[in-house]
């Protein structure tokens, strides 16, 4: 394990093998320095989490607990990057990460959420993880996730 796993190890994470397509794209596309991610859902071991629209009341996932979520997708990201280069001690940067949250019309929260994945990143890369990012409330993702997150790095060769 490299530098970043280990701080990822200190905070009780791990990357985990990366998360199969559930269509026609792959999970990570490397062009030059910079990676690609697709979007990623929080599925561990090839169960969605949790399902359902983000707000506040009955039946509706936690605003808390999509922030828990967007972490587990950041850990697919980084799943995903590390399948395409390696190491992810090769990341000089996260350039720009963008949330989709499914949320209840009247749910304003996504920035929240989505600081699940902007904080992992952060913890993983130090300020080389401070990134640019876009918080998009959308009507419904794929299988039903709550929230996915998609992840552009730069890397040196």
């Amino acid at each position: 394990m490299g530098a970043v796993e280990d701080r990822l190890a200190a905070l009780g994470l791990r990357v985990p093998e990366v998360a199969t397509p559930v269509a026609a794209y792959v999970p990570a596309l490397l062009d030059g320095s910079r990676v690609y991610v697709s979007g990623q859902v929080p599925v561990v071991d090839g169960t969605l989490l949790e399902s359902g629209h983000v707000g506040d009341g009955e039946g509706l996932v936690s605003p808390e607990r999509a922030k828990e979520l967007a972490q587990v997708c950041a850990l697919n990201a980084l799943a995903a990057v590390k399948s395409v280069i390696g190491d992810l001690d090769r990341v000089e940067r996260v350039v720009k990460v963008v949330g989709f949250v499914a949320s209840d019309p009247s749910f304003t929260g996504q920035p929240g959420v989505v600081n699940g994945a902007s904080e992992l990143f952060r913890s993983a890369f130090g300020e080389a993880g401070v990134h640019a990012r876009s918080a998009v409330g959308v009507a419904a993702l794929p299988l039903g996730a709550p929230v996915e997150v998609e992840v552009i790095v730069h890397v040196r060769g």
